[in-house]
């Protein structure tokens, strides 16, 4: 959206501090920090470039190299186990795939070029896919210094694939813009079926397409009066040559002053037709009675508020003609400015009366290029990965608001980086969410709540120092692990900063997001498991006690031995939660053990939580117990480490460790009765509408009846308020003292949410009718 480029080493200078260029001229003088900017250069493979009247949107794929944590098993058969150890965690060197996507003024284009050159290496390609009206116009300087073939793509098709994209794989891509709100950004939950929509591109017209699939659109309309009409004229009325300078002057001025209004002409409303006496009767309308000169300001805003209700009521009519909710707005008239963005929402609002909302994209800014890539790589077919923003490389959306972090927008209109990491695994919706296109996964939007955010930031940070001493311990083979620490505490508490002045900038800020950004970071800065010897330690010790609890287990009778595999469970999430005597602070347990007095669960889905305690003398014992009332499991995992959570690397190994010892596990896992599927996350945190999808086709193959989320930022941070198809049950203790007083509890407050679908006939009910 806006041009911004965030710099989190502070001996790297911006080109705005090596000196601003004019935007005619091209100044090959100015420095690049290419670890901040062109990263991983070196191993390009294939690039795409949007070239628009200002900017130019450079977009490239490459090949990068990162640590990763490997689970190796032991055999205990051999000599090699001499130690007793279980398994262990090694570092290893994996290649994954990246794209790269740069925003920045075309002043910059030749030097940027001419860096690209310098620092190319290996390019598999001779071609470069280019769109957008500049492409013509820099097409012999583009084959000039790069030396590849400049092949222009369509800008209407370009736009509409990286439309699909965005939305396709940034959950929080689309908001609603709300100027005087308390968060100007409201992000909205994406349909898992994105389609049909409508697109509204304005540029120097305007450009409307229906987008009915992946292949399929269609212009069904547009204008000539768009964004080159409101710079044309506004230039002719104020004698401004810039575009961003004359919404600048719109900011400032009154429409009322040129606009005739309703009240001008009744003295008040026109209660007749609904009509209200501040709207605008005729644009302009004053100019031409009125005896005295208007100021530029007015005259720019009253033309903005002219085009954006021509534009508006142009996509409402288009809407409502093919009956289509969506509608996005995108194109330079755009651009993230809060005032061309109010206007367009004020005009969808009175024109369809709230029926539809004008939604703005996060990356809009981006579309061409990723499109035009897009069609370059259609060999390599992206669209069948799952791709992950990745948030310590990605600059985020900042807002040009004068009243927001005025130190932000000085920096800005120099850079704008976005990156998307392939995933391993395609990511799709759980089968059992109930409303899947409402389903919002965190229980606390920080963007919207003032006093949650600051508390939660403060944590993070005052965290800080702990995690860089955790991943520093993490590797004590490695002497240069203490300056790639001192790297990483830099980097993500510039981002905590940032999120404190733009805390949309990663789309809704949530704890999930906070800690996936940390996690983004550790792992820029090759520390992929730095709870990798805490755990160790922790599930060897907890493997010990397994025969004993399930022992101990076993001899209470079945109502006292469902109570205590609930504390087990309860119990491994913390150590010193105590014996909270009931009721919890939400407390649905009488009801669950009524319905375990019914036929068994055809399968349960588990998402497990932490290593060590947890997952062997908490989860084990229930699954044991599930599987022994004829019940299968599924038990999910994070498939990459987050914080002290158990992967699904390391929950094979224990679960072998734990079938030796323990003739229902081993049962369960030979029969096919038992299975360990990983989740498709590297989150402490759970979001229902990103995981693997090898573990939804599990989850409708085995007609999964009952869904256990367990742990903190599982069931807590995330899905308290998920609804599902089918029972649930969330269980947790409240480890943190904020969250619990907002929950309306104490310190280790125990929720225990058992949930029914509505309209679910109860289980128990019909196993006792005779």
């Amino acid at each position: 959206m806006c041009a911004h480029y965030a710099r989190s080493v502070e001996t790297s200078p911006t080109m705005a501090e090596c000196g601003r260029v004019d935007s005619h001229t091209m100044d090959k003088s100015i420095t690049l920090p290419p670890d901040e900017i062109f990263r991983n250069l070196e191993n390009a493979k294939r690039f795409a470039i949007d070239i628009g009247g200002s900017l130019t949107k450079l977009a490239y794929y490459s090949t990068v190299k990162h640590k990763v944590a490997k689970v190796r098993s032991f055999d205990h058969s051999t000599k090699e186990a001499a130690s007793d150890k279980l398994y262990e965690i090694s570092v290893q060197e994996e290649v994954t795939a990246r794209l790269h996507f740069i925003k920045f003024e075309n002043a910059y284009i030749e030097t940027c070029l001419d860096f690209i050159k310098d620092h190319l290496v290996n390019t598999e390609t001779k071609v470069i896919k280019a769109t957008g009206g500049g492409a013509h116009k820099f097409k012999v300087l583009i084959e000039r210094k790069l030396g590849l073939k400049v092949d222009k793509e369509d800008e209407m098709s370009c736009l509409i694939k990286g439309c699909n994209f965005v939305l396709k794989n940034i959950p929080h891509e689309a908001f609603v813009y709300a100027k005087h709100a308390d968060s100007e950004f409201r992000f909205q939950t994406t349909d898992p079926d994105i389609f049909p929509y409508l697109l509204v591109n304005i540029g120097s017209g305007v450009s409307i397409a229906k987008v009915e699939s992946e292949d399929k659109f269609e212009r069904i309309g547009g204008s000539s009066i768009g964004g080159g009409t409101f710079w044309g004229l506004g230039a002719l009325l104020t004698k401004t040559k810039r575009f961003d300078e004359l919404l600048q002057l719109a900011s400032k001025g009154q429409h009322s002053s040129v606009d005739m209004l309703v009240k001008d002409i009744y003295g008040g409303s026109y209660g007749y037709l609904g009509l209200t006496g501040d709207l605008i009767a005729s644009s302009f309308g004053k100019s031409a009675t009125a005896d005295k000169e208007f100021s530029k300001e007015d005259m720019a805003k009253s033309l903005l508020h002219m085009i954006s209700n021509d534009i508006g009521q142009l996509a409402c009519l288009y809407a409502r003609l093919h009956n289509l909710s969506r509608v996005y707005f995108g194109g330079f008239f755009i651009r993230g400015h809060p005032l061309t963005m109010h206007t367009i929402t004020y005009s969808i609002n009175f024109f369809t009366k709230g029926e539809v909302q004008a939604l703005f994209l996060r990356h809009e800014g981006y579309l061409g290029a990723i499109g035009a890539f897009l069609k370059g790589a259609e060999e390599d077919n992206p669209n069948q990965y799952s791709w992950g923003e990745n948030y310590a490389g990605s600059s985020g959306l900042m807002s040009v608001s004068p009243d927001m972090y005025p130190m932000q927008r000085a920096r800005s209109g120099t850079f704008d980086m976005l990156e998307m990491d392939r995933l391993d695994r395609q990511l799709v919706n759980l089968p059992l969410l109930q409303e899947p296109s409402s389903y919002i996964p965190d229980t606390v939007d920080l963007t919207e709540d003032a006093p949650a955010r600051e508390y939660w930031l403060f944590c993070f940070e005052d965290a800080l120092d702990g995690v860089v001493k955790r991943a520093v311990a993490s590797q004590p083979d490695m002497p240069e692990a203490a300056v790639r620490a001192e790297k990483f505490r830099q980097k993500y508490r510039h981002k905590l900063q940032t999120l404190r002045y733009q805390p949309f900038a990663y789309g809704s800020l949530t704890v999930r997001s906070l800690l996936d950004t940390r996690e983004h970071c550790l792992n820029e800065f090759n520390f992929p498991d730095p709870y990798s010897k805490i755990k160790e330690r922790e599930n060897d010790v907890a493997l010990k006690y397994y025969q004993k609890v399930v022992k101990s287990l076993e001899e209470l009778s079945w109502e006292d031995r469902q109570f205590a595999l609930v504390r087990g469970v309860l119990a491994g999430n913390v150590f010193d939660w105590g014996a909270k005597a009931r009721p919890w602070l939400v407390d649905s347990y009488d009801q669950w053990l009524e319905r375990l007095k019914g036929p068994p669960h055809k399968c349960a889905l588990l998402f497990v939580d932490n290593s060590g305690v947890d997952i062997i003398l908490g989860v084990m014992p229930l699954v044991r117990e599930l599987l022994s009332r004829g019940t299968e499991v599924v038990l999910a995992s994070n498939s990459g480490p987050a914080l002290n959570d158990v992967t699904n690397g390391e929950l094979q190994i224990l679960t072998e460790r734990i079938a030796a010892m323990d003739p229902v596990i081993q049962s369960g896992l030979r029969d096919d009765r038992l299975t360990l599927v990983q989740n498709g996350s590297s989150s402490p945190c759970l979001d229902l509408s990103r995981l693997d999808k090898a573990l939804a086709m599990v989850v409708r193959e085995r007609k999964t009846d009952l869904v256990i989320i367990e742990g903190m930022g599982r069931a807590i941070h995330t899905n308290y308020f998920a609804t599902l198809s089918c029972e649930s049950l969330k269980l947790a203790v409240i480890k943190n003292s904020w969250l619990a007083d907002r929950l309306g509890g104490k310190l280790f407050s125990v929720v225990f949410k058992y949930e029914v679908p509505a309209g679910k006939p109860s289980q128990e009910a019909a196993v006792l009718t005779p």
